[in-house]
């Protein structure tokens, strides 16, 4: 679904849109969902962030 076209996205947990949309231009549509939809919970999400901030930390970006 296409940015600011309103609606909610078929397979995205509620309130993951946007992550989702961030995601799927660099990773595609399917690796994009299975991230937004990963971490039920915020301590779950926060424990995926921190490892993402370690990766571009190790990556040099």
């Amino acid at each position: 679904m296409p940015k600011g076209s309103g609606g909610r996205i078929r397979g995205i947990v509620a309130g993951r849109g946007r992550v989702y949309e961030a995601l799927k231009a660099r990773l595609g549509k399917t690796s994009a969902a299975k991230i937004a939809n990963a971490g039920k919970t915020h301590a779950d999400r926060s424990r995926m962030a921190k490892k993402a901030a370690r990766t571009r930390k190790k990556r040099g970006e």
